[in-house]
């Protein structure tokens, strides 16, 4: 595991991946912890960039070499080896299941959860030329897309923003998704030629959505971050990861979920679809905050239940 240190010794050591966008999420963690604690300074924050190996092996799918989980793998290493004293994720990086000994009692307010859609040549994946080519590595954008558009042909398209947007720009594919969340971050939203309708693609659980991760044990770091939660978002999250708990969801199968709080109520939507996007389930479910999880399970029980046993092991 390799540790680069952006300062020195501090009171408080948050744990990231290097990639412009996890900076930045990073350094929204430390003016929240310098906001909300006046003891702090800025030197008594030190953030710890991690590279792990996802970032590492870009020439391959995630599911080919282990899942999203290895955008986290390594961060979690060094928090329970006591290297970082916090984690900064992107929630929908996160396995459903974490390490035995840490947990994310804290989640940042969310950014636009939905997907961008960018190209130079439509304005919308529907009005792409029949057989035009559009970059994805993600399952859940690829069968969306397939069940949309079979006639697009789809090439892996994996790498950072900056990377991704290039690509674009030299005119290796006619298009590509990014999450929304990760170009309003970075200043970038000027890109996005269309933000997709969640009825059209469903994000995935989490996206958008940043969480802190700690040590079950750690007493101070609780108290350090208790007051950067966002309870609106920690239940609509709560609610999306119970969907992948239930369906026990891997990289494999494109799963989607997006809950939102509407006059007082959740509401959630979840989708299960094969990879070649020759098939769809979607349920939705609407109920009190204080049944997030509730509803989440029962959604994603129902679809486990239509889809069949075969869905999720045939791939």
């Amino acid at each position: 595991m390799a540790l680069q240190r952006t300062g020195g010794s501090a009171a408080v050591r948050i744990g990231t991946r290097g990639s412009k966008l996890a900076l930045a999420q990073a350094e929204q963690v430390r003016a929240g912890l310098l906001a909300a604690h006046e003891h702090l300074t800025a030197d008594d924050i030190e953030l710890i960039v991690i590279r792990t190996t996802g970032d590492r092996v870009t020439d391959r799918p995630l599911a080919d070499i282990g899942g999203k989980g290895l955008f986290a793998k390594e961060v979690e290493e060094a928090l329970l080896a006591n290297d970082i004293d916090i984690a900064v994720h992107s929630m929908k990086d996160l396995e459903t299941v974490l390490p035995d000994g840490v947990e994310v009692p804290c989640v940042l307010p969310r950014e636009n959860p939905c997907d961008a859609f960018i190209s130079p040549v439509a304005a919308s994946i529907d009005g792409l030329p029949v057989g035009a080519v559009i970059g994805t590595s993600s399952q859940r954008r690829r069968a969306h897309i397939r069940y949309r558009r079979k006639d697009l042909e789809i090439v892996m398209f994996r790498g950072n923003i900056d990377t991704r947007l290039d690509k674009i720009d030299r005119g290796e594919v006619a298009a590509t998704l990014l999450a929304m969340a990760g170009l309003n971050r970075l200043g970038l939203a000027g890109r996005a030629t269309a933000i997709l309708n969640p009825e059209y693609m469903l994000p995935a659980a989490g996206q958008g959505a940043v969480g802190i991760e700690c040590r079950i044990a750690d007493v101070r770091a609780h108290k350090l971050i208790r007051p950067l939660n966002h309870p609106v978002t920690q239940t609509c999250i709560l609610c999306e990861r119970s969907v992948l708990a239930a369906l026990d969801g891997t990289c494999h199968t494109p799963i989607a979920a997006h809950a939102r709080i509407e006059g007082g109520r959740l509401h959630l939507m979840a989708r299960v679809l094969r990879p070649d996007g020759s098939e769809m389930h979607e349920t939705q479910r609407e109920g009190t905050l204080d049944d997030a999880e509730i509803l989440g399970a029962d959604a994603g029980k129902e679809l486990r239940h239509r889809a069949g046993p075969d869905f999720f092991t045939e791939f």
